[in-house]
């Protein structure tokens, strides 16, 4: 589902305090990353994806990452980006969107 502007601005209120969980360097958008990516999502819901290498190319790569993680961008902030995924089990889900 995709997310509207106004549960956008909440989720990056909200992770304005996150520290980048996931690095993006030399290797790019790997098999591995995507894997971690998914364990991060999974665990916290809103998480933060820092891109030290391929800052040229962070778009496309945020789309890619969206698309194979099954989250959504919530917003870039220079080279950083948020995503947010609800977690599978419902009674777990820990941010409720407006």
């Amino acid at each position: 589902m995709p997310l509207t502007s106004t549960q956008r601005k909440f989720l990056r209120g909200r992770a304005h305090g996150l520290e980048p969980v996931i690095l993006v360097g030399r290797e790019g958008v790997s098999t591995a990353l995507l894997a971690e990516l998914d364990l991060a999502l999974e665990a916290h819901e809103l998480i933060k994806v820092k891109f030290h290498d391929h800052k040229e190319e962070k778009e496309t790569l945020t789309e890619r990452i969206a698309l194979e993680s099954g989250g959504e961008l919530a917003g870039m902030i220079g080279h950083v980006a948020i995503f947010y995924r609800p977690r599978r089990d419902p009674d777990k889900r820990t941010l409720r969107l407006p």
